[in-house]
């Protein structure tokens, strides 16, 4: 898969899913206002497509991987699947406390439950959930083939997942702004206003490591995902990917 990407370089022993986890909470209380920022809003635009397309499935059981701040998690319910039953897991408690209290605010506690979990070792059984969302989150995955798989194994069979991810737009002259803005304006407005300043230096770098596009599609193939999607948004700057769990075990 390439060099490893890491937010920190010290301490070297550190694995990625431990500095990932400080590395968000430590922008934790800035993240929601640059997550916004940063994307000019179209990131809301972005999660209501994909929710769209969940509530397509009418699910009872959702679990949202790296939920953060539960933003797709509110969204979702706010949205109208309020019969669905919530379950975000995310490897930062910093997050997640701002999560929860943002889900207690909006009265939606019934519908969204927030756990402390890493994608490589879900404490749920097979076949729990309809579908499974992860917003920003998989190029974070430390051993990615072993999360993605993780992931199917808690999906019912024919169960859905729903990957929103940044990309590369490949086209002039969206290509030369987005690498513009993302390797010199971002990490300078991050490191501001976070005051961590390996956080929004590594969201780049993470982007540029991650598998995009049919790449990452032969990924997702080659754990055993059917019916693959790429649908690119907004002149490739981020994708959904769409990923079924067979009906059945491959023989």
């Amino acid at each position: 898969m390439g060099t490893k990407i890491t937010p920190y370089t010290s301490p070297e022993q550190e694995a990625k899913t431990q500095q990932v986890a400080r590395m968000f909470d430590n922008i934790a209380h800035s993240y929601d206002f640059l997550n916004h920022l940063f994307s000019f809003g179209i990131d809301v635009l972005w999660r209501k497509k994909a929710i769209r397309i969940l509530r397509k499935e009418q699910p009872q059981e959702v679990m949202d991987m790296a939920t953060g701040t539960a933003d797709f998690a509110i969204e979702a319910v706010r949205m109208g699947l309020t019969d669905a039953r919530i379950t975000g897991v995310d490897i930062s408690p910093g997050m997640l406390e701002v999560g929860r209290k943002k889900v207690a605010k909006r009265g939606y506690t019934d519908a969204i439950t927030l756990m402390e979990g890493d994608s490589v070792d879900l404490p749920f059984a097979d076949g729990h959930f309809d579908a499974y969302t992860v917003a920003f989150g998989v190029r974070n995955f430390e051993q990615l083939e072993q999360g993605l798989s993780e992931m199917m194994r808690v999906l019912k069979p024919g169960g859905l997942g729903i990957i929103l991810e940044f990309s590369k737009p490949r086209r002039f002259p969206m290509k030369q702004l987005f690498a513009f803005y993302f390797r010199f304006i971002m990490p300078t407005i991050g490191k501001l206003v976070s005051k961590d300043n390996a956080a929004y230096a590594y969201l780049p770098e993470s982007v540029q490591a991650f598998p995009e596009g049919r790449a990452f599609l032969d990924v997702l193939d080659r754990v055993g995902y059917v019916e693959t999607q790429d649908l690119p948004l907004t002149g490739g700057i981020a994708s959904i990917y769409l990923a079924r769990k067979p009906l059945t075990d491959p023989a």
